[in-house]
């Protein structure tokens, strides 16, 4: 987030910018993020789903000729890729690993420090072993430390053992970002969800809008990958934000979806 991001407008008054958007483009590339933005943010990350409205949405809008398809997740690439069928494109952990055209790019630095957050991950372990419901994942190339379910007087206890252990462990190589009720430790490169969304973009034709749909601090980088020229959507409350326009909830992003493939569609030129 920049000091310039304003608040989003609500989709349905965007909604004729977003038509001329599509009306000036041949192809459509739609990015979207999975947690909060297909599936609803849930207690446990393991039970994360999408809704069957999205996940049928997904799979018709993945099915046009002139649409391309991605999912950009902070899961693990393996984890996203089964829980959404579909798109041609999934990127896991933040844009660090990238799958397109049957095969698996993964960000050499990201790759060499994977043991840093691996020793990070086991230490943290033990030190927030004694607060009740705190649960750190280890993704190989980054990790998240989650807090959803811990009790807010010890958020900052958390924060401060987990710095404490990256510090250790990663030095300058490691840093923390936040996120909705999340620590997310990452590879101190300058590299986020944007940087795979413009890769993607940069193989596809000219004349192609991009989209993107995503409802947390790490889908800023792609908003702003995408806007002017294109469509960021956040999904969530009134805050700032580089995305252009919003809706309220999961559902919301069925409704645009289903609009998409039956109506967005039918608008690119020919």
């Amino acid at each position: 987030m920049t000091t310039d991001d304003t608040v989003p407008d609500p989709l349905e008054e965007q909604l004729p910018a977003v038509r001329t958007a599509l009306s000036n483009a041949s192809r459509l590339l739609a990015c979207l993020d999975f947690d909060g933005t297909l599936a609803p943010i849930v207690e446990e990350p393991d039970e994360a789903a999408p809704t069957p409205a999205n996940e049928a949405a997904v799979e018709a809008l993945a099915a046009e000729s002139a649409v391309t398809t991605a999912i950009i997740s902070g899961r693990a690439l393996t984890d996203v890729r089964e829980r959404i069928d579909g798109p041609s494109i999934y990127a896991g952990n933040h844009g660090l690993e990238l799958e397109r055209r049957g095969s698996v790019a993964v960000h050499p630095v990201a790759r060499k420090r994977a043991t840093r957050i691996e020793r990070a991950c086991e230490t943290l372990e033990t030190a927030l072993e004694p607060i009740p419901n705190a649960r750190i994942e280890d993704k190989r190339l980054t990790a998240t430390v989650h807090v959803r379910s811990v009790p807010e007087a010890a958020h900052p206890v958390v924060e401060r053992r987990t710095r404490e252990v990256v510090d250790r462990f990663g030095g300058d190589a490691l840093e923390i970002s936040g996120g909705k009720q999340i620590l997310e430790i990452e590879p101190s490169i300058p590299w986020g969800k944007g940087n795979a969304v413009e890769l993607i973009d940069a193989e596809l034709p000219e004349d192609t809008v991009a989209l993107y749909i995503g409802d947390d601090t790490t889908d800023e980088s792609a908003f702003r990958a995408v806007e002017p020229d294109g469509v960021g959507i956040l999904v969530g409350d009134d805050e700032p934000s580089a995305a252009s326009t919003r809706v309220a909830s999961p559902a919301d992003v069925a409704s645009f979806l289903e609009w998409l493939e039956t109506t967005g569609v039918e608008l690119l030129a020919e």
